[in-house]
């Protein structure tokens, strides 16, 4: 063979084994390219999952995710930790181990973050701490992160910090016993996105069981607001019963002296009675205030279709009304679904409210409303005495009264409160001194 063919031929194969090594880089580039997207894929599914499942599944899939994860990186062990720097100190929450590989997750609470310093210091800077070769290590006493790590048959690991709201809470960690492992920056990158997950899964979690334990404590706390309310109304009612039998033998046998005795009595001596008889009439008011202010939830009558103009005629009906006061009523009162007692029990109140106060020679009670699309807003107006402002959210109170001269009881406004309240609508009122009042209140049509 000539040189020269000897020189071509070596030519020829040196570059068929340059084409050959090329080829070979190529194969494993896309080996390394279907390997992450294989990875990206993974966690999307574990995502998926996460996202689309209840309260009562998150741990299992959270233990799931980690076989998962640790499985694909090759991994022996995966865990989570999570960092409590008040005790410094660092407690193992979640762990998978593979086949044949022993759990350490009991013998992980409360470790002292002492015994890790150099990851600890990498997870507050938000970096990966990775140990290729834990044999490696400096041997640096019984305490040291190679005595940490070698009792436990690790031969590689990697954690990668877990951060919320710029705060280091934890990590999630690979440990491989069986062989040496190795990571590459794209296969942390997915680690840190995975991390991330488990944060918003995590946190998620803390938040349904924070809810559900709100709502526990409110279902309790409705219970017994519930319990009180009921053992309250049946002591007022108790109570009020028995009051008002001895008010009606005092009244009785008060009337019955008065009677048989008022040729033989002076009107100085009369009038003192006359002022008991007041009291006890102002008594039996306030009782029965407390019976009508104690049963409004309680009305067991069937609710019906209530037409407002046969209710306030009938109100009007069961009033005394003075001859110098006019009542006027709108007429074409609308029509609402509800309890009868309850609506009769609000004009009635509002309408004797407006009678009560009246210091006009001519005095004048209007009764109306105006439709206001979704709902009726009802009006009582008066050309009364009037109200200071400091008074107009007082008055609504419980045994709240403008003076103390009548046998009135102060419980009417809270009654007429308490029943708008009870069918969703709201009240009000404007008021002048001298001028008059008017009282607000609107039902749902819908009631």
């Amino acid at each position: 063979m000539k040189k020269q063919d000897l020189h071509a031929e070596n030519q020829l194969s040196t570059t068929n084994e340059g084409d050959n090594h090329t080829t070979i880089s190529q194969l494993e580039k896309d080996k390394i390219i279907e390997r992450q997207l294989r990875f990206q894929d993974l966690l999307i599914s574990i995502s998926t999952k996460h996202i689309n499942s209840d309260l009562s599944d998150i741990d299992k899939l959270i233990r799931s995710s980690l076989k998962q994860i640790g499985e694909f990186v090759e991994s022996d062990r995966s865990y989570i930790f999570s960092y409590d720097f008040v005790n410094n100190t660092t407690s193992n929450t979640y762990e998978w181990c593979s086949k044949d590989v022993e759990p350490e997750i009991d013998n992980l609470q409360n470790v002292p973050v002492d015994f890790i310093p150099q990851w600890i210091e990498a997870h507050k800077k938000g970096e990966p701490f990775f140990v290729e070769d834990v044999s490696k290590l400096p041997d640096d006493g019984e305490h040291g992160l190679r005595a940490v790590l070698e009792p436990q048959g690790i031969k590689s690991l990697i954690t990668i910090p877990k951060i919320k709201n710029n705060e280091l809470i934890g990590f999630i960690g690979f440990d491989s016993v069986k062989k040496i492992n190795k990571y590459d920056d794209n296969e942390k990158d997915i680690l840190f996105v995975y991390a991330n997950m488990l944060v918003n899964v995590i946190q998620r979690k803390e938040s349904e069981e924070r809810i559900k334990e709100q709502e526990k404590k409110k279902e309790e706390l409705l219970k017994n607001l519930s319990l009180q309310n009921e053992e309250l109304n049946e002591y007022a009612h108790v109570v009020s019963h028995d009051l008002k039998a001895p008010l009606v033998n005092i009244h009785t046998l008060v009337s019955w002296f008065i009677d048989d005795n008022k040729e033989a009595l002076g009107e100085d001596t009369i009038q003192p009675l006359h002022q008991a008889l007041f009291n006890v009439e102002k008594m039996n008011f306030l009782i029965k205030g407390i019976l009508d202010y104690s049963t409004i939830d309680k009305i067991e009558s069937e609710d019906k279709q209530v037409d407002f103009n046969i209710l306030v005629k009938e109100v009007l009906e069961t009033l005394l009304v003075p001859g110098h006061i006019t009542v006027t009523v709108q007429e074409n009162m609308p029509s609402l679904y509800g309890n009868t007692w309850r609506f009769k029990q609000v004009f009635q109140n509002l309408i004797q409210n407006a009678i009560n106060y009246g210091d006009k020679e001519q005095g004048t009670v209007d009764v109306g409303y105006i439709d206001k699309g979704d709902h009726y807003e009802f009006f009582v107006k008066d050309n009364g005495i009037g109200i200071k402002s400091d008074y107009f959210e007082r008055i609504f109170k419980i045994f709240t009264k403008l003076e103390s001269t009548g046998s009135s009881s102060g419980i009417g406004l809270s009654i007429v409160k308490r029943i708008v309240t009870y069918y969703n609508g709201t009240i009000w009122l404007e008021s002048e001194e001298g001028v008059g009042t008017t009282f607000y209140f609107t039902l749902l049509k819908t009631t």
